[in-house]
């Protein structure tokens, strides 16, 4: 089963995204498995990194870190999978590896799709970065469109569709 629940920044998504997962394990025995893509650039990454380590030591999580290439992870069938976060996976395919928007959406879309593949649930977490209402730079732009195209692909091919909004999750899409 693929599940995409985004929000906004503070809107309790992660939480959400957890409890979602301790929700699919009362029936599984099998691990939990956190797929962490933040890149830890600056002492504000860190903090976040810790703020989130913290929040979910005692729920029985497996971390795995990897900031590009999520699709190469090892997992088991079984596995339940959240990917936390959508915005950091494609900053981190985009900016680092200097591909094209149209790269980026292709490859992260088929890596999440091959991923949920080989597991049995994957729960992907992603950022709402459009409701700002600022003027970026091009590169910036384009970095958001990849991010919004993606997100509409994992949509339309999700199970399930929820929007984080001040920590209640609103269904958007359940089949």
């Amino acid at each position: 089963m693929l599940v995409l629940i985004y929000g906004g920044s503070g809107s309790g998504k992660s939480e959400i995204a957890e409890d979602y997962c301790l929700n699919l394990r009362k029936d599984s025995s099998h691990k939990m498995i956190y797929l962490a893509t933040m890149e830890p650039f600056g002492k504000e990454a860190r903090e976040r990194i810790k703020r989130h380590r913290n929040l979910r030591k005692d729920k029985g999580f497996v971390t795995i870190e990897k900031t590009c290439d999520v699709n190469e992870i090892e997992v088991n069938k079984e596995d339940i999978v959240l990917l936390e976060c959508m915005s950091n996976l494609v900053a981190n395919e985009f900016f680092t590896k200097n591909l094209k928007r149209e790269e980026v959406v292709k490859k992260v879309s088929q890596d999440i799709l091959l991923l949920n593949d080989r597991v049995k649930n994957l729960i992907v977490v992603s950022n709402d970065i459009f409701s700002s209402g600022e003027e970026y730079g091009e590169e910036t732009y384009e970095y958001m469109k990849a991010l919004g195209e993606i997100n509409r692909n994992i949509a339309k091919q999700a199970d399930e569709v929820y929007e984080a909004i001040v920590g209640l999750p609103v269904v958007r899409k359940k089949c």
